[in-house]
Parts: structure tokens; C-alpha cells; sequence
């Protein structure tokens, strides 16, 4: 009996030195991922002649599960550099490469998306209607002459400014 313990005793130690390893260095695995040519939107050719449209989609009910969608749609479609949809203004803004997008396939496109959402009025455009700038008032000076530029309340007469653009001042002017 006192062997058959020294044999268990033996064999017990012999297996903990031999199993456990004071090694502090992780073992490094290289695993090959394959991509799929869906996840890689290819590169724009800086030579094409691009095209921006704007066009009106009816038939959105929400910010995010219809205008994001669609928006993601048409930036994923090959030769598109840019896609914006407004859900507030139903307006969608596209710019893309005339040689492989046209208007027709950017309307066919939202509409597999859902077959609710109708497209209106395709229109080209030389600068989307967010870049435009608002047209700033110009307003005669407190010394203008004009009549056009009396105040009504003291019907004082007031000069009109140097860079004042009213039809009423460039007649004083000219």
C-alpha cells in the first residue's frame, strides 16, 4: 500500500510540473479573413464628369428608417460621390459620375428600397439648394435723400449708401 501512495504521489507531481507552464507569452494566431467586394466602395476616377440632381421623394414617414436608408442606398451605388436625403424637406441631393449613373437609375433605386416611396421632379443643378447663400437685404443708410428712404415716423429724408442697391438710390446716383 505504501508503494502504490509513493506511485500516485509521484505520478500527481510528475503531471502539475509537467502540465503547468509558468510561460507569460500569448500565443499568436494569423488568421486569413477574406473581404467580400460588397464592403469596398470603389475608388472615383478623378477624370469623370460628375453631375449633381436634386429630386423630391414622397411617401417618408421618418428621419431614420426612411431618408437613412435611402441615403445609404444610393451612396453604395457604383459611381455616386455623394447622397443626401432631407426627410424634413423630402428633397434628396445627389452628386455622381455621368458615365455610370443617370437619373433614371437614382429613381429606380429608391424605389427598390419600398415601393411607397414615389420620386418628383428631377432636376439638374449646378449647386445643391443647402449650399446656396441667402440673398442678404440691402437697406439705405439714416441719411438718405430718397423718398423711397423717408421715415415714415418723423418724416425725415435719409441718404442712401455708397453700396446700396435699391432701384430708388441708383436713381439719386445717376
Amino acid at each position: 500500500m505504501k508503494i502504490f501512495k509513493n506511485i500516485i504521489t509521484i505520478s500527481v507531481l510528475t503531471l502539475v510540473v509537467v502540465a503547468c507552464k509558468n510561460n507569460a507569452e500569448p500565443e499568436v494566431k494569423t488568421v486569413e479573413v477574406e473581404v467580400s467586394k460588397k464592403d469596398v466602395k470603389p475608388t472615383l476616377d478623378p477624370n469623370a464628369t460628375y453631375a449633381k440632381v436634386e429630386f423630391n421623394i414622397k411617401g417618408m414617414t421618418c428621419a431614420v428608417g426612411c431618408a437613412k436608408t435611402i441615403e445609404k442606398k444610393m451612396a453604395k451605388m457604383e459611381g455616386v460621390k455623394m447622397a443626401k436625403v432631407d426627410f424634413d424637406k423630402e428633397l434628396a441631393m445627389v452628386e455622381f459620375d455621368e458615365a455610370k449613373v443617370t437619373p433614371k437609375s437614382l429613381e429606380e433605386a429608391v424605389a427598390k428600397v419600398s415601393d411607397i416611396y414615389e420620386v418628383k421632379e428631377i432636376k439638374t443643378v449646378d449647386e445643391f439648394s443647402s449650399e446656396k447663400k441667402p440673398e442678404t437685404k440691402k437697406v439705405c443708410k439714416a441719411d438718405c435723400k430718397m423718398a423711397c428712404c423717408k421715415d415714415k415716423a418723423t418724416k425725415d429724408k435719409k441718404a442712401c449708401a455708397k453700396d446700396c442697391k435699391k432701384d430708388c438710390c441708383k436713381a439719386e446716383k445717376a
